[in-house]
C-alpha cells in the first residue's frame, strides 16, 4: 500500500500554547485555528487548545465546525461576516465578530444580540498601515461611538504588516497610531474598551504591547514567526510530521538524467531511492538544490539526511542515497518535515513560508494523531 502520512502531535500544540502564555502572562489568548488549524486539523487542535481563552477563525463555516466539535468558549470571526444573514447566524451560535467596514457596522446596529450573549463583544478593526481591512481614523471613531451607544463591548484591533522584522520602521508607525487611538477611545468613549494587537511575531517582538488579547497562529504549530530566531530557539515544538516510504531503489549511471526535464544528470554512478510522495500530496514541486529529507533506514536503525535530486513529481520524488554504505530496506520511512528537516527549512528550500506549506497539504495523505 502506498503510504504518505501526516502525523499530528497535540501535545506539541499544548506545549506551544504554554510558551505563548509565558510570553504574554497577563493577556487572554485567542488561538488561531483558521484554514483547518493551519492544515493540522481542527478536530486534532481544539482539544490541545483548551487552555486558550478563545479561538479565531476566518469563515462562518469554520466557526460552525468548532461549535459542532464541542468548543464552548469564545469564537471570533477575524474577518467578520460577509452578509446580513451570516451576521444573524453568527449571533445564533454566539460568535464574536470583527467589524471592519460600513456594511458590517450597519448589520450590527440593525440586529443586536442579547445583553448576556458573548456576541455583545465586537472587535473593531483599525487600519494602521497594513492597508487591507479596517476603518480609517475618523470612520473608526464614529463606528466606535455608535457601537458603544448600542451596548456593545469593544476590542480595538489591528494587524502588523512587518512584525516578523522587528526593525522595520512601519512597526513603530503602526504602534504609534494604535496607541494614540486606544487612548482616545478610552478617554472619550469608555475606559472599558479592550485592545488586541499582537499576532505570533508581535507576541515575541513587542512584549510591551500585548494588551488584553494576543492572537497566536503559526507559533502554536511549532514554526517560527520571526526572521531572527528559529523555532528551537523559541522552544517551539513542531506539531506535524509529514512522511512517506521508500518504494524502490536503483542505480543511475554516469551521464543519465532523472525525472521530468532531466534536470539532474549524474556525474558518476549514483544510488537513488524513490519515495512515495509528491506535489499531489502537498510537498512543494519547486524546491531548490539544497532540499533534503531524513531517511530512517529500518535495516540498521540509522537516520540519514538525503538530498532530493531531479524534479519532484505529482506522486514521487527521488533522493540520493549514495552516501549510505549500509543496505537500505524498502518501506523505510522518509521524513519530509518534522523535527528534521524542520518545516521552516523546507519553506526556505521552496522560497515560501511554512504557513503556505501547511495549508496546501492535500487530502491524499493518511492523517493520524500521536497516541490515537
Amino acid at each position: 500500500m502506498r503510504t504518505a502520512t501526516v502525523t499530528i502531535d497535540p501535545t506539541a500544540i499544548s506545549h506551544n500554547l504554554g510558551e505563548v502564555k509565558k510570553l504574554a502572562p497577563t493577556s487572554r489568548v485567542l488561538a488561531m485555528v483558521k484554514a483547518n488549524a493551519y492544515g493540522h486539523g481542527v478536530a486534532a487542535a481544539l482539544p490541545a487548545l483548551q487552555a486558550a481563552d478563545g479561538i479565531g477563525v476566518a469563515t462562518f463555516d469554520e466557526a460552525l465546525e468548532a461549535r459542532r466539535l464541542g468548543w464552548q468558549k469564545v469564537i471570533t470571526l477575524i474577518e467578520g461576516v460577509f452578509c446580513f444573514n451570516e451576521w444573524q447566524q453568527a449571533l445564533d451560535i454566539e460568535c464574536c465578530c470583527v467589524i471592519h467596514h460600513q456594511s458590517q457596522l450597519d448589520w450590527a446596529l440593525a440586529c443586536r444580540p442579547a445583553p448576556s450573549s458573548p456576541s455583545r463583544t465586537v472587535w473593531l478593526k483599525f487600519n494602521t498601515g497594513m492597508n487591507r481591512l479596517g476603518f480609517d481614523e475618523a470612520s473608526l471613531i464614529q463606528a466606535a461611538t455608535k457601537l458603544h451607544n448600542a451596548g456593545y463591548q469593544l476590542v480595538l484591533t489591528t494587524h502588523f504588516a512587518n512584525a516578523d522584522s522587528v526593525q522595520n520602521p512601519l512597526n513603530s508607525q503602526q504602534l504609534r497610531r494604535f496607541c494614540k487611538m486606544l487612548k482616545y477611545l478610552k478617554t472619550s468613549i469608555s475606559a472599558d474598551i479592550k485592545a488586541s494587537l499582537c499576532n505570533s511575531a508581535g507576541i515575541i517582538n513587542f512584549a510591551p504591547y500585548h494588551f488584553d488579547w494576543v492572537r497566536p497562529g503559526i507559533m502554536l504549530y511549532g514554526s517560527s514567526p520571526v526572521t531572527d530566531q528559529s523555532a528551537a530557539e523559541l522552544n517551539l515544538k513542531p506539531a506535524m510530521e509529514f512522511s512517506a516510504k521508500i518504494m524502490a531503489l536503483r542505480t543511475i549511471h554516469q551521464g543519465e538524467g532523472i525525472g521530468y526535464g532531466s534536470r539532474f544528470v549524474a556525474h558518476q554512478d549514483t544510488n537513488v531511492a524513490l519515495v512515495s510522495i509528491g506535489y499531489g500530496d502537498g510537498y512543494p514541486r519547486g524546491v531548490n538544490s539544497a532540499a533534503v529529507v531524513c531517511l530512517h533506514n529500518t535495516a540498521n536503525h540509522q537516520r540519514y539526511l538525503c538530498p532530493i535530486v531531479g524534479r519532484v513529481a505529482m506522486d514521487m520524488m527521488v533522493i540520493d542515497v549514495s552516501h549510505i554504505l549500509a543496505p537500505i530496506a524498502l518501506d523505510s520511512p522518509v521524513i519530509l518535515w518534522g523535527q528534521t528537516p524542520h518545516i521552516d527549512d523546507v519553506a526556505g528550500f521552496a522560497d515560501t513560508i511554512s504557513y503556505e506549506l501547511l495549508c496546501r497539504l492535500s487530502l491524499r495523505p493518511t492523517r493520524q494523531a500521536v497516541g490515537a
